[in-house]
């Protein structure tokens, strides 16, 4: 890329807020504009509740405005595991159902820090198994294929349920779609295996002190950030895994450990795609319809979703 294109990308930059301090301020300024834009998506999504160990975890389900597909995509929001939810993601999970033509349901899991790990994925993995073997319980009604979908954080979650399922016996999703997904505990520039967390951890939309602010957030126990479910990456045994669709953007700083991942869920024996969007950043899939990075991103989906591994190419 050109001096002149990084500088314009760098207009996309994330501000450079200390997370650990201001993580409120940020929630607060995602829900001031969920007020703003939530209002005209009202009429694509009914909210329903799946009741899990005695709690009831807010689930919002998203109606394509022409079906095409029975999968249903359980989708787990991004923002660290400290912010997002599913007002924010509201357009995004809107935009999901209809340009996959899917049901979407998006799950607003516990955050931290109020709700270190494992709270907020014990959420999404009791939602995951009610909609493989009672979906009525989870509010969602019948489902066909199940496909556990998320971005950033969420893409984390959704690979650490399907470890879960995998591990305690219990039915496997479908498939799995993780966008940008986080799968590694180091991103401190000095001692990261990847080179995308030196070239792209200051430049653009996501940071390196960020990432680092959100794990001490979500997982207080240095120790405990090499946990498998918390770094997927450093699981040992990645068999019996979904087909995988892995999808990453060329200028982020979690790009490398997003596709190292997808080789090593291959390497295990599994049906995995990788797909790049060049110059693309962190956190395309919430921008509008007609950014070519999004068009570009659901036209490999659906691909994924008409019949992979037979009819897509790795």
């Amino acid at each position: 890329m050109n001096r002149l294109s990084r500088a314009v990308l760098g207009l996309f930059a994330a501000p450079r807020v200390n997370m650990r301090e201001d993580y409120g301020k940020v929630r607060r300024v995602q829900q001031r504009l969920a007020a703003l834009t939530g209002p005209r998506y009202r009429t694509a999504y009914r909210q329903t509740v799946a009741e899990v160990a005695g709690r009831l975890v807010p689930v919002r389900v998203f109606q394509p405005r022409q079906k095409r597909r029975d999968d249903v995509l359980l989708f787990f929001h991004g923002g660290g595991w400290v912010t997002g939810d599913i007002e924010s993601y509201t357009p995004a999970c809107a935009t999901m159902a209809d340009l996959t033509g899917c049901v979407v349901a998006s799950v607003d899991y516990r955050l931290a820090p109020e709700h270190p790990f494992p709270a907020g994925l014990e959420d999404c993995f009791r939602v995951a198994r009610l909609l493989l073997e009672q979906p009525h319980r989870a509010g969602i009604g019948s489902a066909g294929n199940v496909v556990l979908v998320g971005d950033s954080a969420g893409a984390n979650l959704a690979a650490a349920v399907s470890l879960m399922l995998r591990d305690r016996g219990l039915r496997t999703a479908d498939r799995q779609i993780l966008l940008y997904p986080v799968t590694h505990w180091d991103h401190d520039p000095l001692t990261s295996p990847f080179a995308s967390v030196r070239h792209h951890g200051e430049d653009y939309r996501l940071t390196n002190t960020e990432v680092q602010d959100y794990f001490e957030l979500y997982v207080p126990d240095p120790a405990e950030r090499r946990n498998p479910l918390v770094a997927p990456l450093m699981a040992t045994d990645l068999s019996g895994q979904p087909a995988s669709l892995v999808i990453t953007a060329e200028l982020d700083l979690l790009r490398d450990e997003g596709e190292e991942y997808a080789r090593a869920l291959r390497a295990a024996g599994n049906e995995v795609r990788i797909h790049r969007v060049e110059s693309a950043l962190h956190g395309f899939i919430a921008l509008p319809r007609f950014s070519r990075s999004l068009r570009e991103a659901y036209e490999v989906i659906d691909d994924f979703l008409d019949g992979f591994p037979d009819k897509v190419p790795t």
